[in-house]
C-alpha cells in the first residue's frame, strides 16, 4: 500500500522541525508488526484453533517442542527468546516495585492522563470503534489492562516464564488478528488513515504508561528519583520490544517518550464525538466508580462528586484546550492537583528517610495490588483475562483463537 505523507497532519512540519525521527514517525503510521502478522496470515491456513493451539503450547513449552511449526512463528519466538544485550533484568523488577508502591495514583492518572491523551487523535481510536470496543466496554477494558499490568508488575512476571511476559505476547497477537479483521474488512481507508494499530501509535500507547503517567504523577506529588525514573524507562523499553514496537520508534528514556507525545499531538486528526463519548463513558462509568470508593465515608452517593474530580483532574492533566475538545466540562477542581501536591509530595519524601520503609510499602502494596483487581473484577463482572477470551466477546478478531 503506497501511503503519501501529505496525508498525515503536518507531515512536513514533523519531518522538518524532527528531522530523522519525525520521518520515522510518519513512516511508522503505515508500519505494523511484520512478524505477528505473518504468524496470523499463516494460522489462517491451518485448522481453527491450531495456530493458536501452537501459540500456547510455544509460550508454555518452548518453540522448540512444537512440531511442524510455521516458520513465521518460529521467527517470532526467535525474536522473544532472544534477550538484547542491553536488558537488565534486576531492574525490571525494580521498576515494577516502584510503580506498584504507588498503584492507587498510578491505576486514576493511567486513564484520566494517558487514556484521554490518547483520546486526542480520532485516527489512533479507529480501530477500538470498529471492533465495538471504545464506547460502550470502558471499565471492562480498563479491567483488562490492569490484569494485564498486575502480570508484568509481579515479581518476575516479565521472565521468559512468567505470566507478564505471556500476556504480552497474547496483546500482540490481538492486535494482528485485528489489524488482519480490518484490513479485509473492505471498510479500512488505508489511504487516509495508514495501517490499523501502526507502530507510531503503538509507540505513543507505551508513553502513555510512561512519561505521560508520570508526568500526572508528579502533578498529583508523587515524585522519582533520578534512578527510579531510569528504572522505569527501562522497564517500558523492554515491553514496548515483546509487544512488537521496532528499534525506529522504540523509546528507551524519557527524552524519546516526550517527542513521541510532541508527534502524536502534531499529526493528530481532532477527537470526533466518538472520542469524546470514551472520555465521558470512562469518567462516568469506571474512574467515579473506583473514586467514589476511595472518598471518605465513600459510595455510590458521591458518584456526582467523584465525576468532578475526574473532570478536574482530566482537565489539570490534559490543559483546558485539549479537555475542552474531548468535552470535558470545566470545574473549579482541575486545581486540586496544585493543592494536593505539596502535601504528598511532603509526606512521600518523609516516608522515604525511614530505612527500610518504601521496601515495607512496595511489598504490601504488591498484596494489595492483587486484591484492588479481584474487587474490581467483582464489581464489573469481569471473569476473563484478555479480550481474546471474553465470554462477551463474540464477534472480536480475536475471540475465541
Amino acid at each position: 500500500m503506497t501511503f503519501a505523507h501529505t496525508t498525515v497532519p503536518n507531515a512536513d512540519v514533523a519531518i522538518s522541525r524532527y528531522g530523522e525521527h519525525g520521518r520515522r514517525w510518519v513512516d511508522g503510521i503505515t508500519m505494523s508488526d511484520p512478524l505477528a502478522d505473518a504468524v496470523v496470515a499463516d494460522f489462517a491456513g491451518l485448522p481453527p484453533g491450531q495456530g493458536m493451539e501452537m501459540f500456547r503450547s510455544a509460550l508454555e513449552n518452548g518453540i522448540d517442542t512444537i512440531a511442524d511449526a510455521p516458520e513465521s512463528l518460529q521467527a517470532l519466538f526467535a525474536e522473544v527468546d532472544d534477550e538484547p544485550a542491553w536488558l537488565e533484568r534486576d531492574r525490571l523488577d525494580r521498576a515494577a516495585g516502584h510503580l506498584v508502591r504507588h498503584v492507587a495514583s498510578y491505576g486514576i492518572v493511567l486513564a484520566a492522563a494517558g487514556l484521554t491523551s490518547g483520546a486526542m487523535n480520532s485516527t489512533a481510536g479507529k480501530p477500538l470503534v470498529m471492533t465495538g470496543r471504545y464506547t460502550t466496554q470502558a471499565a471492562v477494558r480498563s479491567i483488562e489492562v490492569g490484569g494485564w499490568l498486575e502480570s508484568i508488575f509481579n515479581p518476575g512476571g516479565l521472565r521468559r516464564d512468567g505470566a507478564g511476559f505471556a500476556t504480552t505476547l497474547r496483546v500482540r497477537m490481538i492486535h494482528a488478528f485485528v489489524r488482519k479483521h480490518l484490513l479485509q474488512s473492505g471498510e479500512w481507508d488505508g489511504d487516509s488513515w495508514g495501517t490499523p494499530i501502526p507502530q507510531s501509535f503503538m509507540a505513543f500507547t507505551i508513553t502513555e504508561f510512561g512519561h505521560i503517567a508520570l508526568a500526572a504523577m508528579h502533578k498529583l506529588g508523587v515524585r522519582y528519583t533520578s534512578d527510579e525514573l531510569d528504572d522505569i524507562y527501562h522497564f517500558w523499553r523492554y515491553v514496548s520490544l515483546l509487544n512488537g514496537l521496532g528499534p525506529e520508534l522504540r523509546p528507551t528514556n524519557e527524552a524519546d517518550h516526550i517527542r513521541i507525545e510532541e508527534l502524536y499531538a502534531l499529526t493528530a486528526t481532532d477527537p470526533d464525538d466518538g472520542d469524546r463519548e470514551f472520555v465521558r463513558s470512562l469518567a462516568h462509568d469506571y474512574l467515579a466508580v473506583e473514586i467514589a470508593d476511595l472518598l471518605p465515608l465513600g459510595g455510590t452517593h458521591l458518584h456526582g462528586l467523584a465525576i468532578a474530580v475526574v473532570n478536574g483532574l482530566t482537565r489539570a492533566f490534559l490543559g483546558d484546550a485539549s479537555a475542552t475538545k474531548l468535552g470535558v466540562p470545566n470545574t473549579a477542581l482541575k486545581h486540586l492537583p496544585t493543592v494536593m501536591s505539596p502535601v504528598v509530595g511532603g509526606v512521600n519524601r518523609v516516608l522515604a528517610t525511614i530505612p527500610g520503609l518504601n521496601a515495607f510499602r512496595t511489598k504490601r502494596a504488591f498484596v494489595s495490588h492483587g486484591r484492588l483487581m479481584a474487587a474490581q473484577r467483582e464489581r464489573y463482572d469481569v471473569r476473563h483475562q484478555l479480550v481474546d477470551d471474553a465470554p462477551n466477546g463474540v464477534g472480536h478478531p480475536a475471540t475465541g483463537r
